[in-house]
C-alpha cells in the first residue's frame, strides 16, 4: 500500500506535497509551523489539510503494522497462500483486514472446531457440494464414538458450515454494506420508564434509516439506551414479514455458496447463520459505526464552535472589573489592570444596593476601570442592572458593561494553576479574575481551562473522550499560533500551546523572564534552559517581542527570513522602522526580486503582508449585543418580538441564540436564511450578534423558537416545517427531526455554565 499516494488522492494534492509534509512531521515539526513557514515545500497545504493528513497518516501506518501482524500469524499456521497475501496487502481499511483474518484468528474452541475434531468436515463438504435431499443417509457413515447418531452428525456439520459462511470475507463485506444502506434503527421506550425518561419522549417510538441518522439524534437515542430508557434494534425487513420467509440477506448467502432453494436443510442452515450469527454481529457493528460517525460529527461541531470562540475579538487591554454574581454568597469582584494583573478584590451584596454602588464606584475611580465584565450565572440580570446604574452615574469614566460567559470559570478557580497564581486568594474570587480577563482577551484566558469545560458541543460527554480531547487540543494549538503571543506577558498555559513548546519549556521561559527581566529580542530565547535551535525554529515566529532591539520581532516574520527583509531595506536604503507599516514603500517592492531557493513567492508575500501590518491580530473587531430592556425571563417574551442576541452555539440542526433570558432560543437551520442552508455555519458562528424574531414560547418546557427571517410568522413556519407549536414542526417528516432540538436548551444562568458559549464577551462593543 502506497500511503503517500492514498493521502495525496484524498487531499487532492501531489505526492511531492504529501511527502514533504510527512517528512517534516516525522522530523518533529508542528502543524502550525509547517502551515505558516513551509508553504513552498507543501504547496500551501493549510492547517486543516495538515491535520487531516496527520490523522490519516497515523491510521494508515497502524493499518500497515496490523497487516504485518496478520500475515505473520497466518504464515505461522502454514495457511498463507499467495492469493491471500495479495488480498491482505490490498486492504485499505481495518474492517476489511479483520474480515480476511477472521477464519485464521486464534479463538476459543467453537462447536465447529469440535465437530472437525470428530471428523465431520467431510460431511459438511458433501452436504454443501452435493446437496443431497436425504441428509440423514449422508450423515450415517460419520457416526462414531464421539458422534452417537445422525442428528449429532448433522448438528456438527451445520456448525462447520455456519462458521464457514460467517467467515467469508467477501460475503460479510457485501452484507455489511447492504445492511448499512437499507436498515432502519428502531427505538422504543421500555415499559414503565415513560415518566423517568420524559426527556427522551421524542424517541419513545422512533424509526429512521441508520445510514442517514444525524449525529445529534443518534447520540440522543444511544444515551437513552445507555440510561435504560430506550430499547433499540436494527430492522432489515418489515415487521409483518413471515418468520419462515427467506430474506434478501439469506438469499445472498445462499447464492454465494450455490445453495439450491429446494434444499430445506441447507436453507435452514443459511437462516440460522444469518439470524443467529451474522446479523447479530453486523447489528453490533452498525451501532458502533453509527456511534463513531456521530462522534466524528459532534466533535467536528464542537471543534468549529471552539475555534470561533477562541478567535473571538478581544475587548482590549483595558483595566477591567470582573463581577461574579451571586445572591447568598454575594457578588465577587476583582479588578485587573491592562495586563491582567490583579489589583483589588471585594465582595458586595445585591440586597445592600446603596453600599454595593458606593463600593464599586470607589473601585472604578481608584483604578480607572474602563470595562465591567459580568458573569452570566445566577443573579447576572440583577448584577447587570447595578452595573448599568454605575455606567449612567459615572459618564466621565467612559465605562462599558458586558455580560460574559462564566463557563469553566469555576473549574479554573479550583485548578492547580489558579492556586499557584493566587495562593492566598479565595477560590470564589479567582472566578471573578477569570471573568475579567476573558473579556480582555478570551484566547489568553480560555487556554487555562480544559476545552471540554467550555461546553459549546452537543452530547460532548457521550462521544469518544480521547478523540474529543485530541481534536480540541489541536484547535487550541492552531488558534494560539494563528494569533501569536507576547513572550513578555504570556502565561505558562498560553506559551505551552506555542509550536515546539511544552509545559516545561513554558515554565523555563517564564522563570528566565522573572529572573532576568523582559526579553529584548527573539535570539535571547536561546538562553532559556533546554530551548535549543530546533525548538527555536518551531516557536520563534509565533512569539512576539514588543519594544525590543529588533523591530521585526513584533511581527510574524520568522527570524530565518530576516535576511530577506535586510535585502529589501538595503535596496530601498531605508531602516526597518521606516519600512514597517509604510504601505506606499511596500507596494513598490517586487516580490519576485526576493525569491530564493529557500524562500519562494508564498513566503515573500507573507513577509510583505506582515511588514504592511506588523503583528496584526487575525481576530475581528469587538462588539456586543444590546439585550432588550424589561426582557429578563422567558415569561417576558411575546411572539413577534424582534430582539438582538448573541449566537451561543451552532449545531448541525441550527443555532442557539442568547437573547438575555434564562434559556437560549433555537433558530432552526431552515429559519437562518431565505436561501437553502446546508450547514448553519455558512450563515452564523458562535459569538455573532444577530437579530431574531420570536416565533414561539413554551414556558412549561422552557423552549423558545426563533427565526432570523424577520418576515416569518408562526403560520409560515408551520407551513415550511419549521418550529411552531410546542417546538414541533408542521409536518410529520419535520417532527422526526428531533423536536427535542427545536425548543431551547438550558442556559448557564440556570446553573449549567458548561452549556453556554461565551455570550456577549465575544461580540462587538457598540459605542
Amino acid at each position: 500500500m502506497d500511503i503517500i499516494h492514498i493521502i495525496a488522492v484524498e487531499l487532492g494534492a501531489t505526492q511531492a506535497q504529501i511527502t514533504a509534509a510527512v517528512e517534516m512531521l516525522d522530523d518533529g515539526a508542528t502543524v502550525p509551523f509547517i502551515a505558516r513557514y513551509r508553504k513552498e515545500a507543501t504547496g500551501g497545504l493549510d492547517d486543516t489539510q495538515l491535520r487531516t493528513l496527520e490523522e490519516r497518516l497515523t491510521y494508515l501506518r497502524e493499518l500497515e503494522a496490523r497487516k504485518q501482524t496478520v500475515l505473520k500469524s497466518i504464515e505461522e499456521q502454514g495457511k498463507l497462500s499467495d492469493g491471500l497475501r495479495e488480498q491482505i496487502e490490498a486492504c485499505d481499511n481495518k474492517t476489511a483486514l479483520e474480515d480476511l483474518y477472521l477464519p485464521y484468528k486464534p479463538k476459543r474452541r467453537t462447536k465447529a472446531q469440535i465437530a472437525r475434531e470428530h471428523g465431520l468436515q467431510p460431511l459438511a463438504d458433501v452436504l454443501l457440494a452435493e446437496q443431497p435431499q436425504d441428509v440423514e443417509a449422508a450423515a450415517a457413515p460419520f457416526i462414531n464414538e464421539n458422534v452417537p447418531d445422525s442428528k449429532a452428525a448433522l448438528d456438527g456439520a451445520r456448525a462447520i458450515l455456519m462458521e464457514q459462511f460467517a467467515e467469508d470475507a467477501e460475503l460479510i463485506g457485501m452484507l455489511r454494506e447492504k445492511l448499512w444502506r437499507e436498515a432502519e434503527i428502531h427505538a422504543q421506550v421500555i415499559a414503565g420508564e415513560e415518566e423517568k425518561g420524559e426527556k427522551f419522549k421524542d424517541y419513545f417510538d422512533h424509526r429512521e434509516p441508520v445510514r442517514t441518522m444525524p449525529s445529534h439524534r443518534a447520540l440522543a437515542v444511544l444515551r437513552g439506551r445507555n440510561e435504560g430508557i430506550l430499547q433499540t434494534a436494527l430492522k432489515y425487513q418489515p415487521d409483518d414479514t413471515p418468520i419462515t420467509e427467506q430474506s434478501e440477506y439469506e438469499q445472498i448467502i445462499a447464492k454465494q455458496f450455490g445453495i439450491d432453494s429446494e434444499n430445506k436443510w441447507l436453507r435452514d442452515t443459511v437462516r440460522l447463520t444469518w439470524r443467529a450469527k451474522i446479523f447479530l454481529s453486523l447489528e453490533l457493528e452498525a451501532f458502533n459505526r453509527l456511534k463513531e460517525n456521530a462522534d466524528t460529527d459532534a466533535i467536528t461541531v464542537f471543534a468549529r464552535n471552539l475555534k470561533d470562540l477562541l478567535l473571538a475579538a478581544p475587548a482590549g487591554r483595558l483595566t477591567t472589573l470582573g463581577l461574579d454574581p451571586g445572591y447568598r454568597n454575594g457578588v465577587k469582584c476583582a479588578v485587573v489592570d491592562d495586563t491582567g494583573k490583579l489589583l483589588d478584590t471585594v465582595i458586595v451584596y445585591l440586597h445592600q444596593e446603596n453600599q454595593m454602588l458606593a463600593t464599586l464606584g470607589r473601585l472604578i475611580k481608584q483604578h480607572h476601570v474602563k470595562l465591567i465584565a459580568i458573569g452570566n450565572g445566577t443573579a447576572s440580570r440583577e448584577t447587570d442592572k447595578i452595573a448599568a446604574e454605575l455606567v449612567k452615574a459615572m459618564p466621565e469614566m467612559g465605562l462599558h458593561k458586558i455580560v460574559v460567559s462564566e463557563a469553566g470559570a469555576s473549574i479554573y478557580s479550583a485548578s492547580e494553576l489558579a492556586a499557584k497564581e493566587f495562593p492566598d486568594l479565595d477560590v470564589s474570587l479567582r472566578g471573578a479574575v477569570s471573568i475579567a480577563r476573558r473579556l480582555q482577551d478570551p484566547l489568553a484566558e480560555l487556554v487555562k481551562i480544559d476545552p471540554k469545560s467550555i461546553g459549546v458541543g452537543q452530547y460532548q460527554h457521550d462521544v469518544n473522550q480521547s478523540q474529543l480531547a485530541k481534536s480540541l487540543d489541536a484547535v487550541v494549538e492552531d488558534c494560539v499560533n494563528a494569533v501569536g503571543v507576547d513572550v513578555n506577558t504570556a502565561s505558562v498555559p498560553l506559551l505551552a500551546r506555542i509550536s515546539g513548546l511544552n509545559n516545561t519549556l513554558a515554565h523555563n521561559i517564564v522563570a528566565y523572564r522573572d529572573e532576568h527581566g523582559a526579553f529584548d529580542s527573539r535570539k535571547k530565547l536561546l538562553k532559556v534552559p533546554r530551548l535549543g535551535e530546533k525548538t527555536f525554529e518551531q516557536a520563534a515566529g509565533f512569539l512576539r517581542i514588543n519594544g525590543g532591539k529588533e523591530p521585526l520581532d513584533t511581527s510574524a516574520v520568522h527570524p530565518e527570513a530576516y535576511p530577506v527583509v535586510a535585502k529589501m531595506l538595503a535596496d530601498k536604503d531605508i531602516s526597518a522602522a521606516g519600512l514597517i507599516g509604510n504601505r506606499e514603500q511596500i507596494k513598490q517592492i517586487k516580490p519576485s526580486d526576493y525569491t530564493t531557493e529557500q524562500f519562494g513567492l508564498p513566503t515573500v508575500l507573507d513577509i510583505l503582508a506582515e511588514l504592511e501590518k506588523p503583528g496584526r491580530d487575525p481576530r475581528g473587531e469587538f462588539q456586543t449585543a444590546i439585550f432588550a430592556e424589561g426582557v429578563n425571563e422567558i415569561k417576558d417574551l411575546q411572539v413577534g418580538m424582534i430582539l438582538e442576541g448573541v449566537v451561543s452555539n451552532v449545531a448541525n440542526f441550527g443555532a442557539f441564540v442568547d437573547i438575555g433570558v434564562h434559556q437560549d432560543g433555537l433558530v432552526h437551520i431552515s429559519a437562518l436564511s431565505d436561501k437553502f442552508v446546508q450547514d448553519p455555519r455558512e450563515v452564523v458562528k458562535a459569538g455573532d450578534v444577530v437579530k431574531v424574531k420570536v416565533l414561539e414560547v413554551d414556558a412549561a418546557r422552557k423552549r423558545i423558537a426563533l427565526t432570523m427571517r424577520l418576515d416569518d410568522t408562526p403560520e409560515t413556519a408551520k407551513r415550511s416545517g419549521r418550529p411552531s407549536e410546542n417546538g414541533a414542526a408542521g409536518s410529520a417528516s419535520a417532527r422526526n427531526n428531533n423536536r427535542n432540538e427545536r425548543g431551547t436548551r438550558n442556559h448557564p444562568r440556570d446553573k449549567q455554565p458548561h452549556n453556554s458559549a461565551m455570550a456577549d464577551a465575544f461580540a462587538k462593543l457598540k459605542r
